[in-house]
This record gives C-alpha cells, structure tokens and sequence, in this order.
C-alpha cells in the first residue's frame, strides 16, 4: 500500500477491512484477526494505530514484525500469506500487515485444544465462526463441485416460511421441518452452496435469509 491510501484508511476508520491495533498484545490475538481477514475479503490490520484513530507507534519494530510473522506462520493453519510494511507518520512507526482473502478456507487457530476455532469479519469486528459458515468456506475455493437445488418437501416449507418472515435460523428451521438440528444445518449449508439461500454470520447465532434473483 502507498502511504496516501494509508493515511485515508486511518480517516475512514475500523471496518470490514481494516483494523486497528494500539500495539502487538500476543501472536495468539494477532493469528485470531488474521484469520478472519483470510476468511472474509482480505484486508489491512494497523499497528500503532488507537481506536480513536490517532497515531501513537510501535514500540520496538522487530520484535513486533516476530510476533506477526510466528502468528501467521505458526499459529495460523493452513499458514495466512500477508504482506508487511512500515510507514513513519511524524516519528511514530505504524506497522500495515496486508492480508489477502484466502483461496485455502477454512483458516483454523493453532492451539492446545481438540476443538477447532476459525473466525471471520463481521462489520468492525472478528468473531469465531460458526460449524455452518465453516462448511460454506469450505467449498467456496478448490475443487468443490457445483451443489444442484433439490427442492423438497423441506425446501419448499422453508421458502414458504421466507414469504413470511425474513430470517432463519438452524434452531427454528429445524422445529418447521421436525428435523434435528445437525440435519437442518446441513441442509441449510446445502441451501447456501446452491445460490439459493445465503448465510449471516452474527456475534450469538448465524440465520439465513433467502437470495434474491440477480444478487
């Protein structure tokens, strides 16, 4: 990025595709934003940066750049590719690290669990990933076949459901069609990879909302 574009981000302020950091805090933190960058559309995270847009540096440059390459490396899998850089704004050093959307989704955090955590970019925040836009990142890249609409007795009760209320989620289409949960979702996914119906991710539950011709 050149510096103009640079100084506009930090006008414009936090959103979708740009974050900001006061400092590096722990590889961990930084691996969980960089993963829900790779997982969304890509975007830039600004080091030395506070939330109120101000400029306020990093402290110590190199042991910063560690930290961000051991997140992204070590502590992201499969790896996140990014890019960085440092801009010099009046004395104060601001660290960009540039995060290009993946072609590998889903990105997991590596950590001491058996419980696989990913996350993803919702507005000015990055907020773990549910199992269903989990399966839907799965297939958005690679060799993923094409999903045919099979339009069911299921289906068709759920787009009735659509000309009624706006929103689902996996809780409520499961009661509509006396399923479980685990069968709604995986027909909810199926709905989704199909073009038919799209998937919200919110910070308590995903729901979704049927697609409109030509979005």
């Amino acid at each position: 990025m050149k510096f103009h574009e640079v100084t506009a981000c930090i006008e414009e302020g936090e959103g979708l595709t740009v974050e900001f950091k006061r400092k590096v805090s722990t590889p961990e933190k930084i691996a969980r934003e960089m993963i829900a960058f790779a997982n969304t559309r890509g975007g830039i995270i600004l080091f030395g940066i506070d939330d109120d847009r101000s400029v306020v540096g990093v402290e110590s440059e190199k042991s910063e750049l560690d930290d961000i390459a051991l997140a992204a490396e070590h502590l992201c899998d499969p790896a996140v590719k990014h890019a960085t850089h440092i801009y010099n704004f009046n004395g104060s050093d601001v660290i960009c690290v540039e995060i290009p959307e993946s072609e590998q989704k889903p990105h997991y955090l590596v950590e001491d669990s058996d419980e696989q955590k990913s996350f993803v970019r919702v507005g000015e925040n990055s907020i773990r990933a549910s199992k269903e836009m989990i399966r839907v990142l799965r297939h958005q890249y690679g060799a993923s076949q094409p999903v045919r609409l099979v339009y069911g007795e299921a289906e068709r009760r759920l787009f009735q459901y659509f000309e009624k209320h706006e929103r689902i989620t996996v809780k409520e289409y499961a009661r509509l069609i006396n399923v479980s949960e685990r069968r709604a979702s995986r027909l909810l996914v199926r709905l989704v990879r199909a073009g038919a119906v799209a998937i919200h991710t919110h910070e308590k539950t995903d729901y979704f909302t049927q697609m409109m011709p030509g979005v």
